[in-house]
């Protein structure tokens, strides 16, 4: 389970950080969205926060888990974008749907490895 924890902190790091920081650089061309897709990130975009806030979680998470520190506080920051990602994908535009699939199997592993750590969280006493 040690390599598998490895491998799945180091991907999702590096995905986290790269896609955070692209928001930021745009060094990877955003390709042909759906309408419904254009229309959600459009008003995000017209926030003028959400692209920024969005982009500095993942960063900070993909730092962590790339730095093998706070694996905890990391997952827990990371898991609504992943989880958002994963409705996007599913309900608007399903051709990112296997690269949704993959992150939500890697914090799905790294929430398993550190399952301990989240234990104090679901505990029914006060």
């Amino acid at each position: 389970m040690k390599i598998t924890e490895l491998i799945a902190r180091i991907l999702l790091g590096l995905s986290m950080t790269i896609f955070g920081l692209n928001k930021f650089l745009n060094f990877i061309p955003m390709g042909e969205m759906p309408e419904a897709e254009a229309n959600l990130m459009g008003a995000f975009a017209a926030s003028g926060f959400m692209f920024p806030a969005i982009a500095l979680v993942e960063i900070i998470g993909g730092v962590l888990l790339l730095t093998n520190r706070m694996i905890g506080l990391a997952l827990v920051i990371l898991a609504p974008i992943i989880v958002n990602i994963l409705l996007v994908h599913l309900f608007l535009a399903p051709a990112g749907l296997a690269i949704a699939l993959v992150q939500v199997a890697l914090i799905g592993i790294l929430f398993y490895a550190h399952k301990e750590k989240f234990y104090p969280m679901i505990s029914l006493k006060g």
